[in-house]
């Protein structure tokens, strides 16, 4: 054989070689998917608080507003005191967190979240057992999260650290329901779980529609500049109750309007704001204190105009203990005329807290607060709170 016949046929081998293993690489099977890695979390709260409502008798044992504050459960135009002490660890808490890389190479991971507040199941009796309870479920891919999540109205970041469940509770926009949301940079947009809360003509017992056919829709725009991050959101929703029973839904608009800010002063010490308003959107604000529409003369709907607004500053005293301040209020634009003279017309809390953690994970808190609510009429009635509490988070 020729010396360039030989060069040839090395080159052909060669060409055979690479063409075989290319071949090799296409047709090869796409890489299984990588198994899931999994994480388990959560904390173990003990909460003793000592209420003493001034004007009428405390809710009873094992009802919601005894478990935390809710602003529309403090009773008005009541006798004398009513002290009573409630001690729980139903706020514990569980967080179930899975993340996977898929085989189109993208990223997917997904949260379970259950604690044991405001279930009714269960007594103070014997063994104080509760029923757990579904906080959030969701997934998130890609730009979107879908499931049972925070509502894309509220900033969770100026949230302040609070003895009690929620602190800032009645000016503050707080809700957690099924969404799919959409993110790109600093714009998030969401369709949530439409829910209607009516008064009915007159004034009486809170009822509740799932009438609606349109979702909920949300729009933030989350910035920072320098030591101040802020958020602004809309909210537009449709109102819809069936009031004559026939199969036909009263319908009325409703929107509403978030700003909120925190502005860090350094030395772990900030300060924290929220301002909401609009008409129809009473049950992200203040736990639903507020109904989102009223029935008319005519059985039509008519959306209520609702604000609030919360201030907290946080001052860090050293490394291990700081407390925080917190003001909040909410209040409503009633027309006494439809909704009667005993609905509720403002609330407000002022609270005061202590938080010391020898250790990261441990902390131990001593909160006190007074709330007030005031009605149509004017009655009015408080609520004072000292409050306790020991955590360990895992």
């Amino acid at each position: 054989m020729g010396r360039s016949t030989a060069m040839l046929h090395n080159k052909l081998q060669k060409s055979l070689i690479a063409s075989a293993v290319l071949g090799a690489i296409v047709s090869a099977p796409v890489m299984a998917d990588e198994g899931p890695t999994w994480k388990f979390s959560g904390y173990v709260k003990l909460d003793a608080f000592a209420s003493d409502y001034g004007d009428g008798t405390a809710p009873a044992s094992g009802f919601i507003g005894r478990q935390f504050y809710i602003p529309s459960t403090t009773p008005v135009g009541g006798q004398g005191d009513d002290p009573v002490t409630d001690v729980h660890a139903r706020q514990s808490r569980f967080f179930f967190d899975v993340n996977q890389k898929l085989d189109n190479g993208k990223d997917i991971s997904a949260r379970i979240e259950i604690d044991f507040l405001t279930v009714p199941v269960g007594d103070e009796r014997i063994t104080n057992s509760y029923a757990p309870r579904l906080r959030q479920a969701y997934i998130k891919y890609d730009n979107w999260l879908i499931g049972q999540a925070w509502s894309n109205f509220q900033d969770l970041s100026i949230l302040p650290e609070s003895v009690d469940f929620v602190g800032a509770t009645d000016g503050m926009i707080f809700m957690r329901q099924p969404q799919v949301r959409y993110t790109s940079g600093s714009w998030s947009f969401s369709l949530e779980n439409p829910e209607t809360t009516v008064t009915p003509n007159g004034g009486g017992g809170r009822i509740t529609s799932s009438d609606g056919l349109m979702p909920d829709f949300t729009a933030k725009y989350s910035g920072k500049s320098g030591n101040l991050s802020y958020s602004v959101a809309g909210l537009v929703r449709q109102l819809a109750y069936d009031v004559d029973g026939d199969g036909s839904d009263e319908t009325a608009g409703g929107f509403g309007v978030n700003f909120a800010a925190k502005y860090v002063l350094g030395n772990g010490n900030d300060i924290r704001f929220s301002a909401s308003t609009g008409s129809g959107f009473g049950r992200y604000l203040g736990l639903n204190t507020f109904n989102g529409a009223v029935i008319d003369a005519n059985g039509d709907l008519e959306a209520i105009d609702s604000q609030g607004i919360t201030f907290a500053y946080r001052h860090q005293w050293n490394e291990k203990t700081r407390s925080n301040f917190v003001y909040s209020r909410g209040w409503a634009d009633n027309d006494s005329g439809l909704l009667g003279t005993a609905v509720t017309k403002s609330t407000q809390r002022i609270g005061f807290n202590v938080m010391h953690s020898p250790a990261k994970n441990v902390t131990f808190g001593a909160e006190l607060s007074q709330a007030t609510r005031e009605i149509e009429s004017g009655v009015d009635g408080d609520m004072t709170r000292l409050h306790f509490m020991a955590m360990y988070s895992f």
